[in-house]
């Protein structure tokens, strides 16, 4: 049998919640073959539920002393309660501040991976903490741990980290998510369509709502995001012109969940008009939790193997890869 997977976070949020729920979720199915929502029931031979978490970092005093099982639900978290509690005997801890960083903050994350034997650090951060999300990059690195970023600040697309993590023989996944079924590969499916299909794109726009924490921060600190989310539709020839607003407002009511307007305006045979809307409603955090449980999976595997920097294999599940595996970004 294979070892479980023992993974570190940093940043105690509705994703983690979701993901470490799922992951308890899913221990008590194993025995169903169907394991509904699940992309990939066994991946580079591990199963979902074969990974650990042996270390939790935050910075938020409501979480920080707080036994994992409690956080997950503390402060702003807002993703539902899917199981009682978690396995996890693990306790938050006081982790890096991008603002007012401090040496010995990092010396502790470095410590703490160590003590754990920790092989993956999940950097779940909100967006727009870039000093963060570098920093807790470096610790991993001196700690021989593998990194998977989830926000859309560059820590993958740097190129000189990522040659350090190449030199080290340790994974450097990043960034930015690409939901399990989002409105960005949505977006971009129908988009790719139109034009395959000889039609004239005239304009598209897409504008999303939520309830979470992470859209009350993408309203004020939207641009890594908007730069994301650009990189993934962009790309599609001849947009005459392309809108994506990350976060058109939070709205509290909608809780964790996410909603996205789509819009497409086109011209096909002899001018005539063609217009694509679509409204898309999905838990925004489970969305985040699909995908992340193979990136670490992808991490893990290619840390056991000692293959180091960006892996092909996790490019599809991420919104911002770099674009050829050595740090040169979209």
């Amino acid at each position: 049998m294979v070892d479980h997977i023992r993974m570190a976070v940093a940043g105690v949020g509705n994703n983690v919640s979701a993901l470490l729920q799922g992951i308890e979720y899913y221990r008590h199915k194993m025995g169903d073959p169907s394991l509904v929502g699940v992309p990939h029931p066994r991946l580079n031979g591990f199963g979902v539920e074969e990974i650990r978490c042996v270390a939790a970092f935050d910075v938020d005093p409501a979480k920080i002393g707080h036994p994992l099982t409690e956080a997950i639900h503390g402060s702003t978290n807002n993703f539902p309660h899917i199981v009682d509690a978690i396995s996890e005997s693990v306790t938050v801890e006081d982790g890096i501040r991008g603002d007012a960083m401090h040496p010995s903050h990092v010396e502790q994350v470095v410590r703490r991976l160590h003590d754990t034997a920790a092989e993956v650090l999940l950097l779940s951060l909100p967006t727009s903490r870039p000093t963060a999300a570098l920093a807790y990059a470096e610790a991993a690195l001196s700690a021989g741990v593998a990194v998977v970023n989830c926000s859309a600040d560059s820590v993958a697309r740097d190129p000189a980290l990522l040659r350090r993590f190449t030199s080290a023989s340790l994974p450097l996944l990043g960034d930015d998510l690409a939901s399990q079924f989002g409105s960005s590969l949505i977006h971009r499916a129908l988009l790719d369509l139109l034009s395959r299909r000889g039609l004239h794109i005239d304009g598209t726009y897409q504008v999303n709502l939520g309830g979470n924490e992470d859209f009350r921060n993408l309203r004020d600190s939207g641009a890594p995001k908007l730069t994301s989310k650009l990189n993934v539709l962009s790309t599609v020839p001849g947009i005459a012109s392309l809108s994506v607003i990350p976060s058109g407002g939070h709205v509290p009511f909608l809780m964790d969940r996410k909603v996205a307007h789509i819009s497409i305006e086109g011209r096909g045979w002899a001018g005539a008009r063609v217009a694509v809307e679509v409204r898309l409603e999905v838990q925004d955090s489970s969305n985040a939790a699909g995908v992340i449980i193979d990136l670490v999976r992808i991490a893990a595997e290619g840390r056991r193997r000692a293959v180091g920097g960006f892996l092909g294999e996790a490019a599809a599940l991420l919104k911002s890869p770099p674009l050829d595996g050595n740090g040169s970004g979209r």
